[in-house]
C-alpha cells in the first residue's frame, strides 16, 4: 500500500513541479476533508431517523456541522503550518490585512457569536429587525434568513418570500421579538357606535366576545409573565380582555384589548369582527358610527337648559 502512495506522489511531483512535503500536506488535507464530508453525511443519516422534531433536528445537525467544520480547519493548519506556533505567527501577520478586506463580513462573524450565546432570537420566532418581519427558519455564519410576513400583504400574513439579513445588522438594528419568553402579544380592536346607542350594552357584549376569542386565560399568561420576569423587568397589572372607552367626533369609541397569539392574530380578529356584527344587528339600541353630515337644530332637539324646547312644548 505505501508502494502505491510513494508511486501517486511521485507521479504528482513530476508532473506538477511540487515538493513531495507539499505533495504530503495537500493528500493529508483532501483526506481529511473527505472525513469531514462523510461525518456530516453519516451524522445528518442519523439525526433524520432518529430525531423526529423538526426544530431540535435542526438544531442539532447545525451544532455538529459546525464542530465539524471548526475541526477540519484546525487539522488544515496543524498539517500545513506544523502546529500550533508555526501557523499562530502566520495568522499574526495577516489577521491585520483582513481585519481591513473582511471588515463586514467579521462582523457578521461577531453577529453570529452574539446570537448564539445571547440568543436575542432563535429559529422558529417571529421576530421584526429593522424594516423586515417575519419568522426565523435557519441562522449561519453571517446571515440568517426570515420567511416575511407583512409588507403588502396585512395582518402578518406571510408573503412568501425569504428575507437573508446579515447577522452585522443584530448591532445596528432594533430586534422586536414576537415570542420570546411572553409567548402573546396585545391586541385591540376599536368599535365606533353613535353618541345615540346604548353604549353601555355595545360595552357588555364587546366584553363578552373578547373573552370568548382571548388567546390565554389570565393564569396561563399570567405564569408565562412570572416567568419572563425572571429574565426582564417585565410585568402587567390587566392580562384578561378589557374593553377602555373614548370619544371621537363620530361617536363612542370602544376599543378592545385582548392577549392573542402572533400567528393567529389575523383569524381572531376576523372571527371578532363577524361576531360583534352579528350580535350588533340584533340590538336596536345600537348603531355603528361612521363619518356623517348631519344637520343639527339646537332649538328643536337641544335640551333645555342650552336653549331648546321647554317641556311643556
Amino acid at each position: 500500500m505505501s508502494e502505491i502512495i510513494q508511486t501517486i506522489i511521485d507521479w504528482l511531483h513530476a508532473h506538477l513541479g511540487l515538493g513531495s512535503e507539499r505533495l504530503w500536506d495537500t493528500l493529508l488535507t483532501l483526506f481529511a476533508w473527505g472525513v469531514a464530508v462523510g461525518a456530516r453525511l453519516v451524522i445528518g443519516h442519523m439525526l433524520e431517523r432518529r430525531v423526529e422534531e423538526v426544530q431540535r433536528r435542526y438544531i442539532v445537525k447545525k451544532t455538529f456541522n459546525y464542530l465539524i467544520s471548526f475541526a477540519f480547519v484546525i487539522v488544515t493548519l496543524v498539517i500545513w503550518f506544523g502546529g500550533l506556533r508555526g501557523w499562530s505567527a502566520y495568522l499574526g501577520l495577516v489577521s491585520a490585512g483582513l481585519a481591513i478586506a473582511l471588515q463586514d463580513p467579521l462582523v457578521n462573524l461577531a453577529g453570529w457569536i452574539f446570537i448564539s450565546i445571547r440568543k436575542p432570537f432563535v429559529v422558529g420566532d417571529r421576530i421584526q429587525i429593522g424594516e423586515h418581519r417575519g419568522d426565523v427558519i435557519d441562522i449561519r455564519l453571517f446571515q440568517f434568513s426570515l420567511v416575511e410576513i407583512g409588507n403588502w400583504v396585512d395582518a402578518d400574513q406571510s408573503t412568501g418570500r425569504i428575507i437573508h439579513v446579515p447577522n452585522g445588522w443584530i448591532f445596528r438594528q432594533a430586534v422586536g421579538n414576537y415570542t420570546a419568553s411572553f409567548q402573546f402579544i396585545w391586541d385591540e380592536i376599536p368599535v365606533m357606535v353613535t353618541f345615540e346607542s346604548d353604549w353601555q350594552r355595545a360595552k357588555e357584549i364587546l366584553q363578552g366576545i373578547a373573552e370568548k376569542h382571548s388567546g390565554v386565560k389570565g393564569d396561563v399568561a399570567a405564569e408565562q409573565v412570572r416567568r419572563a420576569s425572571r429574565k426582564y423587568m417585565i410585568f402587567f397589572q390587566q392580562l384578561t380582555p378589557i374593553i377602555w372607552t373614548s370619544v371621537a367626533d363620530s361617536g363612542v369609541v370602544l376599543t378592545l384589548r385582548y392577549l392573542s397569539e402572533p400567528r393567529q392574530r389575523r383569524s381572531t380578529v376576523a372571527a371578532i369582527w363577524e361576531e360583534i356584527l352579528i350580535a350588533f344587528a340584533d340590538e336596536d339600541a345600537i348603531d355603528f358610527a361612521y363619518p356623517t353630515i348631519r344637520h343639527y337644530d339646537n332649538q328643536s332637539e337641544g335640551k333645555p337648559g342650552s336653549g331648546g324646547p321647554s317641556p311643556s312644548s
